[in-house]
């Protein structure tokens, strides 16, 4: 006779839920550390020393340092891929390119902590560097193909779009170079204000000469209220 085999225990919501925030807790413990020491110089002890635990109670998340590094990158390449599914709901290319500008320099400075944890994709293994750098290859051709939208639509200059794409991405990925939290400028206002002269860089002039007007008669509706 053949004995059936009991099923594995499935974790209740609660448990789950809890598992998640002692994963994010983590996370962002490893994201300081890094922030602090550097990628290469930190330890798990560095990480399990920010959370107050013991190195041990790690390994019931994470097996390694480069398991945490994963974890990092795909949280911050998931939240790009919602960025850009949101800006694709947007009316007008000068549109969605702010949104992606505005909501990556949040990822650089929230998700990433402001981490240069970003520069460090060659620390992963084969497999899970190429997967991120497919990742962050897909989003780079979701942002040029907005500035080919702008360029045919007139409301961008006729410029090469990889070259634009390239400059764009590079001052927000420097971010995690110099930002470091409770600065003069919050990450919203760094956002905006490289919008500003990201998008600006690229308009036409008819174009910024228009949304300049619009500012104009709204601040003179601002100050007559």
């Amino acid at each position: 006779m053949s004995r059936s085999i009991p099923a594995a225990p499935t974790r209740s919501p609660h448990v789950h839920a809890k598992r998640e925030r002692r994963r994010a807790q983590i996370l962002r413990a490893a994201l300081q550390a890094c922030r602090e020491r550097g990628y290469h110089a930190t330890t798990l002890d560095h990480i399990a020393e920010h959370l107050g635990v013991r190195k041990t109670a790690l390994y019931h998340y994470f097996p390694d340092k480069e398991a945490i590094l994963y974890a990092c990158h795909r949280e911050s390449l998931a939240e790009l891929n919602r960025i850009a599914a949101e800006a694709r709901r947007l009316p007008g290319p000068a549109a969605r390119l702010r949104h992606l500008i505005v909501q990556h320099v949040r990822v650089m400075t929230d998700t990433l902590d402001g981490s240069p944890i970003a520069f460090e994709v060659p620390a992963l293994g084969p497999e899970r560097q190429a997967e991120i750098i497919a990742g962050r290859d897909a989003y780079e051709r979701e942002l040029r193909r907005i500035i080919d939208q702008g360029i045919r639509s007139g409301a961008f200059r006729r410029v090469d779009a990889k070259v634009a794409a390239f400059a764009i991405l590079g001052a927000i990925n420097w971010v995690a170079r110099w930002y470091r939290a409770g600065g003069v400028l919050g990450a919203d206002a760094i956002g905006a204000q490289f919008a500003d002269q990201l998008v600006d860089g690229l308009a036409t002039r008819r174009v910024v000469h228009r949304a300049r007007r619009r500012a104009t008669r709204a601040a003179r509706r601002e100050g007559g209220a």
